[in-house]
């Protein structure tokens, strides 16, 4: 750990589809941590077990860790409306796999709406997220909401008060930088600002805004710097995930095109964060 407390890792499948060339990345960058989402194609809550008993052995003979999962319960791809069951028994299955790691984190998203109106939203996300939030309790690991999709993306001031509403000790914030910009939002800051009481994991993306495009870290409208400054200040010391999106964006169904790209991209943005961090703490 540096003095800034800081903890690297990264959504490694943007540098590649095998657990190999994520692990390589991450040695390269001299990480110790891995968030691990997508391995050959397949989201690791859901892999099946030969392979992902392959993926664990792959960490370990790597001396790699996993600091997050980060999972596709509640995301993009699903539905207020959908079975609830499909989240259960994915997180019920993550559990497991994260207590085989020694993972404590679980990255998840708060129900894209289906129709419903939004106080009928809310409640059946409110609903749905106590049971989980049970499920995670029991199982000794945390629910990491990220402002993307589902009802507490809506606002920042829908953020704060789901945490509230749901009331857990289990379900905290992963607050990603990026997000707002890309989502058309210009309050950014406002956004940081209320996520942060809740705030357990941080995801680093830049963008520039008003219907532009994913960035460096060190560039764009995200106001990383200053997120990052904000937190060294007040003694953050935690989980920094990079998710670069500029070779790989996995909502868009914008996989990797070329490997060799990706994998240079990626190892030049953790770098890129890195020697900000370092210009910062100077």
């Amino acid at each position: 750990m540096s003095e800034h407390s800081f903890i690297y890792t990264g959504i490694a499948d943007e540098a590649g589809h095998s657990i190999e060339t994520q692990i390589r990345a991450h040695k390269e960058l001299g990480w110790s941590f891995v968030e691990v989402r997508n391995v050959d194609g397949g989201q690791f809550t859901d892999i099946p077990e030969d392979r992902f008993a392959h993926a664990c052995s792959a960490l370990e003979s790597a001396g790699i860790q996993v600091s997050s999962f980060a999972s596709g319960i509640a995301n993009w791809a699903t539905k207020i409306t959908d079975p609830f069951e499909k989240s259960t028994d994915t997180l019920a299955r993550a559990i497991g796999r994260m207590h085989r790691l020694g993972t404590k984190f679980i990255r998840v998203m708060s129900y894209p709406n289906d129709g419903l109106s939004d106080a009928e939203w809310r409640d059946e996300a409110v609903r749905r997220f106590r049971t989980l939030a049970k499920m995670a309790e029991d199982g000794g690991i945390v629910l990491l909401v990220e402002n993307c999709d589902g009802w507490a993306s809506r606002s920042p001031e829908s953020y704060a008060a789901f945490f509230e509403m749901v009331a857990s000790p289990a379900v905290k914030a992963v607050y990603d930088t990026g997000n707002p910009g890309s989502h058309g939002d210009t309050n950014t800051w406002t956004w940081y600002q209320t996520a942060k009481p809740h705030i357990a994991y941080m995801h680093i993306k830049a963008h520039t805004g008003s219907g532009g495009s994913h960035v460096w870290p060190d560039s764009g409208a995200s106001m990383v710097e200053e997120t990052l400054r904000d937190l060294i200040a007040t003694g953050y010391q935690g989980f920094v995930s990079i998710e670069p999106h500029i070779q790989s964006v996995i909502h868009e169904r914008k996989g990797i095109s070329n490997e060799q790209a990706a994998y240079e991209c990626y190892v030049e943005y953790g770098q890129r964060l890195m020697r900000l961090v370092d210009r910062i703490q100077r």
